[in-house]
């Protein structure tokens, strides 16, 4: 199993929006960077995801599970970009926000302090464990 943190803006897609969708979870698509659609090609029906709520709150507040791997994404006209179907498992007990992770010295080489503006991006098992204890999981 791997880790990843996926970002969305919660005005558009928000952590009570995946809980309502329910066991059958619902399509992370929508995803234009190459390097984030490669990230969701890489992922594994079974991987665990942070929710993450960015540009409002900026903060991780759930996990999510992959539940079906990669296959194209209907939002994109030009058939280049995947999705993939997660569904929610929790809310953290605390968000862990952004300005938090920073101050964590062990956290600092994460691609969502050295790559911001990257939406899909791989987690150390070490980091989710660092992270999971920060939201009080």
């Amino acid at each position: 199993m791997q880790y990843w943190l996926m970002k969305s803006e919660p005005d558009v897609w928000s952590i009570d929006q995946q809980k309502k969708a329910g066991k059958k979870g619902a399509p992370w698509d929508g995803v234009r960077n190459y390097q984030a659609a490669k990230n969701l090609r890489s992922m594994k029906k079974g991987d665990k995801c942070f929710f993450y709520h960015s540009n409002i709150g900026k903060e991780i507040v759930g996990i999510v599970e992959v539940i079906k791997e990669h296959y194209l994404d209907k939002t994109d006209q030009s058939g280049r970009f995947v999705a993939v179907t997660v569904k929610f498992i929790e809310k953290l007990k605390k968000p862990v926000g952004l300005g938090e992770i920073k101050k964590n010295k062990q956290l600092g080489h994460l691609s969502l302090i050295k790559q911001s503006r990257l939406s899909v991006m791989p987690i150390d098992s070490k980091s989710w464990k660092i992270l999971n204890n920060m939201g009080k999981i």
